[in-house]
């Protein structure tokens, strides 16, 4: 084959499929950097295909889940993180077509264009086979991930599930407080309190933002917690 035909090659190669339309996989595997007709309106439509195909096996899978419960687990597959992890493991980074900016840059290792690549292909495969035709692949690919998702409440901040297991106990909820930032407006770390009143608790956490402290201030808060529960 010459090299007019990487993309049919690496399709056969590496996810089994021959395409009818070799320029939409062309098309589908070139960053916007590069010259010609590039990935980005593929990349919106394999999102949208993406996201339709894990809603609808883990509307399947997770009965009891509610809608915030979904979309977490949504999230642990589909994000920008997963989904470069999964296009890294078929080499997706080899024949993705960057310019010689991006290239030099380590542009076909970024977590962000690997993702995005992966949406695209995707997109490219829902025009060229159908939605059955994805959802086989996508199944596949995400069937470890799938798998090895974490327990419905693990993956509720800290926050949520101090409020909740206070609430199923109807202990009056935590109040959070700053005492201390510290560093320029650019990196500041934030020291924060969380104090349960109604059980004589009070936790601290350090993070690069409120928010973020909060989360390790009530993470201490729960420890202690769970551990007095274990105790009894």
């Amino acid at each position: 084959m010459n090299d007019a035909d990487w993309p049919l090659r690496w399709l056969r190669e590496r996810l089994g499929y021959a395409p009818r339309d070799a320029q939409l996989f062309r098309a589908a595997l070139t960053h916007r950097s590069a010259a010609g007709p590039n990935n980005e309106r593929l990349e919106f439509l394999g999102d949208a295909v993406l996201n339709l195909i894990v809603a609808r096996d883990l509307f399947a899978r997770f009965p009891a889940a509610n809608e915030g419960d979904l979309s977490r687990l949504r999230a642990c597959l589909v994000s920008a993180e997963p989904l470069a992890e999964v296009a890294a493991a078929l080499h997706l980074g080899a024949v993705l077509q960057l310019g010689a900016g991006e290239l030099k840059s380590g542009g076909s290792r970024r977590r962000s264009i690997l993702a995005d690549g992966f949406e695209a292909l995707c997109g490219a495969l829902f025009l060229d086979g159908g939605l059955e035709v994805v959802t086989a692949l996508v199944t596949r690919l995400l069937a470890p991930r799938i798998a090895a998702l974490p327990p419905l409440q693990s993956l509720k901040d800290a926050k949520t599930r101090l409020q909740e297991y206070l609430q199923s106990r109807s202990i009056a909820l935590p109040l959070y407080s700053v005492e201390r930032v510290e560093g320029e407006p650019h990196a500041q770390t934030f020291e924060v309190g969380c104090e349960v009143g109604g059980l004589g608790l009070r936790g601290h956490g350090r993070g690069s933002s409120r928010r973020r402290a909060e989360q390790a201030a009530a993470e201490q808060i729960l420890a202690r917690l769970q551990a007095d529960d274990a105790r009894d």
